[in-house]
């Protein structure tokens, strides 16, 4: 579920400072080859990207209820099988050479409709516990998670491409992977995303603004 599909503004994105390799740039390098062929055959066989995003999304919200349910581990396992679709979707895009915007738009949407049902899921699990703290914190870490993105998306439409920051969506996903599969990790996961995930939209924020100040002169 890498942050992968950012909204399409009217014009390119242009930095004027240099944007760090992030740990999702480098994720994405790794699995290109392996991506590659598999999104190729996909598309010989007719299958639409968005079919597979639509998919990907459903089977989160199905591991969300799950979490919710308290049934930690096999929300995990459910999480990871959709993990490998949100990257397959881009892969079949372009193979088929896609150039229409809506499969970015799509794709972005669904993804916040997905972190919203994985953190309402542990909410929902903590408030059954009576965990109203940690309550508090996935909310504040969805907030967060929500932020980063949308910090991101106003700053193409100013034509910054901003991906700098500690807690982009694949290390989000990626503790709260863990945390589900040894849910003894549970409150220092959240506590973790809470604050990490504010931290990357401020992160965000002052780079956007360095950038546009620079432009300035």
């Amino acid at each position: 579920m890498p942050d992968n599909t950012p909204s399409t503004p009217s014009t390119p994105p242009i930095n004027s400072l240099p944007s760090p390799v992030t740990f999702t740039d480098r994720v994405r390098k790794l699995t290109h080859t392996v991506l590659h062929p598999i999104g190729t055959g996909l598309h010989r066989l007719g299958v639409h990207p968005d079919h597979v995003t639509i998919a990907g999304t459903l089977l989160v919200l199905v591991a969300a209820w799950v979490v919710g349910l308290g049934h930690l581990q096999l929300g995990a396992l459910l999480l990871l099988l959709a993990l490998p679709l949100d990257a397959i979707d881009g892969a079949i895009a372009r193979a088929m050479q896609r150039t229409g915007k809506f499969g970015a738009l799509l794709d972005s949407s669904l993804d916040r409709y997905a972190d919203a049902a994985i953190f309402a899921g542990l909410g929902y699990y903590f408030a059954v516990q009576v965990q109203l703290e940690l309550l508090v914190l996935a909310f504040a870490a969805l907030v967060g998670a929500y932020s980063v993105s949308y910090v991101r998306a106003r700053a193409e439409g100013l034509g910054v491409d901003v991906k700098v920051g500690w807690f982009s969506r694949l290390e989000r996903v990626a503790i709260i992977l863990l945390m589900l599969l040894l849910p003894d990790l549970l409150p220092i996961g959240v506590t973790i995303l809470a604050i990490g995930t504010n931290i990357t939209a401020v992160q965000r924020l002052i780079y956007v603004y360095r950038v546009l100040k620079q432009r300035e002169g």
